[in-house]
């Protein structure tokens, strides 16, 4: 007694490539493919301009902090001014407030650095684009 195994009903994929045309599948397969560049295309302009606002926003920062430094040269350069010239008295007044202008540069730098660490520039479009097949991809050789 032979047993044979009993054959599975065809796919939804084997019928439709049984009844419909190459040119219909290639011609399905190339506006697949469109939409999904379309679709790459969005992403990245959308990535983009999240990290664009948050490069504007860190460098924003960063540009505070160097008016804050140019103060610090200013009251420094007061400080020296003064206490050159009185050796004492008013000179440690202008020293206190070229360390806050230095302290608030400091803070100001932080923050930016901070924020610019954060963009990470194309993450979902890397991830997806990593994600198309190898023969889909122009100029590679496959071996």
């Amino acid at each position: 007694m032979s047993s044979q195994i009993p054959e599975s009903p065809p796919s939804a994929a084997h019928v439709k490539a049984d009844n419909t045309s190459l040119g219909d599948l290639i011609g399905e397969v190339t506006r697949d493919l469109s939409t999904l560049m379309r679709q790459e295309l969005e992403l990245a302009k959308a990535e983009l301009k999240e990290s664009a606002a948050k490069a504007g926003k860190g460098s924003g920062m960063l540009a505070g902090a160097g008016v804050a430094g140019h103060f610090v040269l200013l009251f420094l350069s007061i400080a020296l001014w003064y206490a050159l010239g009185g050796l004492m008295g008013l000179g440690w007044s202008a020293v206190v407030v070229a360390i806050i202008w230095g302290i608030i540069a400091a803070v100001l730098a932080s923050i930016g650095r901070r924020e610019l660490k954060t963009v990470k520039g194309l993450p979902q479009t890397t991830e997806t684009l990593q994600k198309i097949p190898p023969t889909l991809k122009p100029g590679e050789v496959r071996r």
